[in-house]
């Protein structure tokens, strides 16, 4: 399970260290793509295997399917990390996320996000309050 909240740097090459504590988990190999809200998504390979078998499996007649498998893998990059747990990002995801040193990881359960540290604090202050008001009827199809 991938909890928590990580301050990594992003060098002069676009390498990210990983989180120490995740490293066993993504030692497999693993596949970063775009996320939501400007962020970028880091699954392990054999989950993200198992949620691009499902996006192929939708209709190809249904034009918004076709849209979301064709970016799903055109914006996707294996990566196995280094001895020192650094992944290289892909310039094209650095610009999709701003990235440029400041960077955060976060645990959202069952995949990683890599966010600029400034896009990420906007982020929060901005949904702080969505959360701290969640009502049980709000959150009654999540817990």
């Amino acid at each position: 399970m991938f909890l928590g909240t990580y301050t990594p740097k992003l060098d002069d090459k676009g390498r990210l260290t990983l989180p120490a504590k995740f490293r066993d988990a993504l030692a497999g190999g693993l596949m970063v793509t775009k996320g939501q809200d400007y962020s970028l998504a880091v699954y392990p390979r054999e989950q993200f295997e198992q949620l691009a078998r499902r996006a192929a499996s939708a209709s190809r007649s249904n034009p918004e399917a076709r849209a979301f498998l064709r970016n799903l893998a055109a914006a996707t990059d294996e990566q196995r990390p280094d001895g020192q747990g650094r992944i290289t990002l892909s310039a094209d995801h650095r610009r999709y996320a701003n990235l440029a040193k400041d960077c955060v990881v976060i645990g959202s359960v069952d995949y990683l996000e890599i966010w600029d540290a400034q896009a990420w604090a906007d982020y929060q202050q901005t949904h702080e309050e969505n959360f701290s008001a969640a009502t049980d009827d709000a959150l009654s199809d999540i817990i």
